[in-house]
């Protein structure tokens, strides 16, 4: 009964998330919804149906043993009852209790699902993005407005674009806020993901001339790229520099992660 009460509420809790909400975004790709889906409506009619099948049992249960003295006419059985022991009924009844701490984690989705990863994890990552996920080839940027671009296309351009297309090109950049230790700077970041939170990885850039937000702020900033040289700094990562000029307060994307 534990077990079938388990992958029940698995079940409803996979279904909420992914059929019912956008919370999945928060933990996987959107290309994963229609897995997620199956797995859940998998969990909860396999869950349902343990749940009728044990019902089933106890209902007819009761008959079982008020009969089952009377069949048990073999000598171990008199002998058992002879000696003062109750016959065994050969099967367990219900599951370990350990089973019901699977629980906690469906809990915590139902009642305080937890959220795309911020500040805190991206604060702790000086891992530059690694360079095959920069872009190869730079289409010109068109327009006179800002540009709204990605945070990994700024990032590959600005590193890897000989014909440096950002200089003295507006662009908005859609991130959260970071804090930096270095004074007068914070960044706008965005976290990559390739398959799901557990290998995300940050992706920031510098921003200058405006006050930084509070941390894990969401913001649309506007600005143009600092050049500068890619030297070695003591952590041996360099990022990207916007000087910015407008800032606006958004609110969470439903797809936090690029």
């Amino acid at each position: 009964m534990t077990q079938n009460l388990v992958l029940t509420l698995l079940g409803c809790a996979v279904l909420r998330i992914s059929a019912f909400s956008t919370t999945y975004l928060n933990y996987v790709k959107p290309g994963f919804r229609p897995f997620l889906i199956g797995a859940g409506a998998v969990l909860l009619v396999l869950g349902l149906t343990g749940l009728v099948q044990a019902s089933r049992s106890r209902k007819s249960s009761p008959e079982a043993h008020a009969h089952g003295g009377a069949r048990d006419r073999s000598p171990d059985g008199a002998r058992s009852r002879a000696q003062g022991h109750p016959p065994e009924h050969g099967h367990a009844h219900g599951g370990p209790r350990v089973a019901w701490l699977m629980c906690l984690p469906v809990f915590a989705i139902f009642l305080v699902a937890p959220p795309a990863l911020g500040s805190f994890a991206a604060a702790r990552s000086e891992t530059p993005p690694p360079r095959d996920q920069a872009l190869s080839a730079f289409t010109p940027l068109r327009g006179d407005g800002p540009v709204d671009m990605p945070i990994g296309e700024f990032i590959g351009r600005a590193w890897d674009d000989d014909s440096k297309s950002l200089t003295g090109r507006a662009v908005k950049l859609t991130g959260f806020v970071v804090p930096s230790k270095k004074k007068g700077q914070w960044y706008v970041t965005r976290m990559q993901i390739a398959c799901c939170a557990a290998d995300a990885f940050p992706l920031k850039v510098a921003v200058r001339g405006i006050q930084s937000p509070p941390p894990d702020t969401w913001v649309e900033v506007t600005g143009t790229w600092i050049p500068q040289t890619f030297g070695t700094m003591p952590n041996g990562v360099v990022y990207p520099q916007l000087s910015g000029t407008d800032l606006m307060r958004i609110d969470t994307p439903d797809e936090p992660y690029e």
